[in-house]
């Protein structure tokens, strides 16, 4: 390989073959494909991915949900993750050998996942064993790295995810004294106050900084939070709830816990993606929403339920540019690369590194 091909495999830079293709052309070449390869492919979409992709998804659902039928669909050899690269190796993790993930392009990340690395993280528990010594259990979001998940696992932690954190919580402070919560402050902070502890005992971990953020008694923490967030559902603000109760006096509003304790507070419901699908989905005909998730999801509502108004709580949202990164383009390449016998960007977690992120996973799927 050559040093431009070096420099540019991952950089989603595609050849003419595909970029000087219409539109009808990739989606009839994608349905072809598809037809050609059979049971042998299989393509989960995230809620939040475009909907030139999703209309080829097999599956569409939450992260864990996608890893998890992908994991018992067995008969499928190349399973084309139209997610984001955390995604893609849950889904590595949890099925076979056999089976090649492919995540079409490698840019498709998450900011939030990418604000705890391992590096940090061990640093972190470092510093927190010297301090509270060995009163506390990690937990972590899903939407977090393979090596975050592996991590946890090795010191008898568990995944959540935002459908079942109340209950993970629930147990993980019955295991010990403490919590540490990556990496997301804001899923903490409100699973955390919801289950009856104070803000003020909760602490905030700070990565960079690498200190404890906390105004009073240390020896009362219960909840260290881990300094990240959704930089989607961080933009979500109390002023926006301020003018939907102003002009809309009627809308209800539902957020996703990732949004901001005083959000989460002010908003009418609260929950997670599948949550928030199906409030809106039961809802009467004739009911208004203002919604305060990822946009492709938003403007998704809005086309499968025209009997109701729906709005972004941010009318100044955009999609998530880091979730918003595969498009058609990509997911043609991506297929049209099986089929040439060379497949691209395949996602393989290292052996060690799953075999602790299983435990992780394991113990979040047999209490939740």
């Amino acid at each position: 390989m050559g040093l431009l091909d070096e420099l540019t495999k991952d950089s989603g830079v595609l050849p003419e073959s595909i970029t000087t293709l219409s539109i009808e052309e990739m989606e009839n070449r994608v349905r072809e494909i598809k037809r050609r390869l059979g049971n042998k492919l299989f393509i989960p979409g995230h809620h939040y991915q475009k909907d030139e992709v999703i209309q080829f998804a097999d599956a569409v659902g939450d992260s864990l949900q996608l890893a998890q039928i992908s994991a018992r669909n067995k008969e499928a050899e190349y399973i084309v993750f139209c997610g984001v690269h955390f995604m893609a190796e849950t889904a590595d993790i949890l099925t076979d050998d056999h089976q090649d993930v492919i995540l079409p392009d490698m840019r498709a990340g998450c900011s939030m996942a990418d604000m705890a690395d391992i590096y940090q993280t061990e640093k972190a528990w470092t510093k927190l064993m010297e301090q509270f010594g060995d009163t506390i259990i990690p937990l972590t979001y899903v939407n977090s790295t393979a090596a975050i998940k592996s991590f946890v696992g090795k010191n008898g932690g568990a995944t959540v995810t935002s459908s079942n954190a109340h209950k993970m919580v629930e147990w993980a402070l019955g295991e010990k004294e403490r919590i540490l919560f990556l990496p997301d402050q804001h899923l903490g902070r409100n699973t955390a106050a919801d289950l009856g502890v104070s803000l003020n005992e909760m602490a905030v971990w700070d990565p960079i900084q690498n200190e404890l953020i906390h105004d009073g008694d240390t020896d009362k923490v219960k909840v260290i939070l881990w300094k990240g967030h959704c930089s989607v559902h961080e933009n979500f603000t109390e002023k926006n709830i301020e003018d939907v109760r102003k002009n809309h006096p009627d809308m209800k509003i539902i957020v996703h816990p990732e949004c901001r304790r005083e959000v989460v507070e002010k908003s009418d419901f609260n929950g997670s993606t599948k949550y928030i699908i199906e409030t809106v989905r039961d809802a009467p005909p004739g009911s208004s929403w203002a919604i305060g998730t990822e946009m492709n999801l938003v403007k998704r509502l809005m086309n499968q339920h025209r009997d109701k108004k729906i709005v972004s709580l941010n009318p100044y949202m955009c999609p998530c540019l880091t979730m918003n990164r595969i498009d058609l383009p990509h997911l043609l390449w991506s297929l049209e690369k099986i089929i040439e016998g060379i497949p691209q960007n395949i996602i393989k977690v290292d052996g060690d590194v799953s075999k602790h992120a299983i435990l992780a996973l394991e113990r979040m799927l047999t209490r939740a």
